[in-house]
C-alpha cells in the first residue's frame, strides 16, 4: 500500500511567515509517529496543514492520496472525512450530550439511517471502552474521558490517518499515559498515528519513531 503521507521539500506558511521549509518525510499504513518541539516551533501548523487548514507554501505534499498544492476547496471536506482529529481542547458540543455529539458528526458527514448511526456511535464508544457514558454531557465527564469522547469522534468515519495534536496536555500524568497507550493500540490496528507532543516522558514510556520540529525544519532522531 502506498505511504499515508508524503512530503518533499515543503515549505508551510502562516500569515506570510515562513514556519517550516525543507520538509520532507513519508508515513506508511499503520506506523505511530511522534512530532515534537518547543512551543511555536511549527508542529501544530504541520498537523492543520495535513487537512488543508494551512496551505502548502511549496514543494510536494500528498496525503491520502490528495495533492495538498492543488486540492481544490469542494475536495477539503472528503479530505477531512479521511483523517480523524483529536485536538488538545477537545472541542465537544458542550449543550450535547456524548451520543449527540457523534450522531451530529456522522449526519454531516452523511449518514441518514438511525439504525445505521446508533451501531456505529456503539462500536466507536465500545473502543474506547466509554459505552456507559452515552448518556453524559461533557462537563460531567472528566478530563481523560472527554478525550476518549474525542478519540471515539475521530474513528467515527474510519479515518486511515489520526492526527493528535498536544492530545495529553490538559491531562494529569497518569490519564495521558493511558490516552497515548490507546493511541498506540489504535495503530496496532491499523491507523496511521501523528501525534505532536511535548511530552518527552511519554515518548520513552511508549517508543516510536520521532519527528522533531527546531530551527523551521524538520529532523528526524
Amino acid at each position: 500500500m502506498a505511504n499515508i503521507i508524503e512530503y518533499n521539500k515543503v515549505e508551510i506558511e502562516r500569515a506570510e511567515r515562513m514556519v517550516l521549509h525543507d520538509v520532507s518525510f513519508t508515513m506508511a499504513p499503520g506506523e505511530f509517529c511522534y512530532l515534537v518541539g518547543s512551543v511555536g516551533s511549527g508542529k501544530s501548523s504541520m498537523l492543520k496543514s495535513m487537512y488543508a487548514e494551512v496551505p502548502v507554501a511549496a514543494g510536494e505534499a500528498r496525503v491520502l492520496d490528495y495533492d495538498l498544492t492543488t486540492i481544490k476547496r469542494k475536495q477539503i471536506p472528503f479530505l477531512r472525512r479521511s483523517i480523524g482529529i483529536v485536538f488538545q481542547d477537545f472541542q465537544l458540543l458542550q449543550g450535547q450530550s456524548v451520543h449527540a455529539n457523534l450522531e451530529f458528526v456522522l449526519r454531516a458527514t452523511g449518514m441518514r439511517q438511525r439504525a445505521d448511526i446508533e451501531e456505529r456511535v456503539e462500536e466507536v464508544l465500545r473502543e474506547v471502552d466509554m459505552l456507559n457514558k452515552s448518556y453524559k454531557m461533557p462537563h460531567e465527564l472528566s478530563g481523560g474521558e472527554q478525550q476518549r469522547i474525542v478519540i471515539a469522534r475521530a474513528l467515527l468515519n474510519k479515518p486511515a490517518l489520526i492526527l493528535a495534536d498536544e492530545p495529553t496536555g490538559n491531562l494529569d500524568p497518569h490519564t495521558g499515559y493511558n490516552i497515548v497507550r490507546q493511541l498506540h493500540e489504535l495503530s496496532s490496528r491499523g491507523h496511521s498515528v501523528l501525534m505532536a507532543t511535548h511530552n518527552m516522558q511519554l515518548v520513552e514510556e511508549f517508543p516510536a519513531r520521532v519527528l522533531r520540529c527546531v530551527d523551521k525544519r524538520l529532523v528526524e532522531e
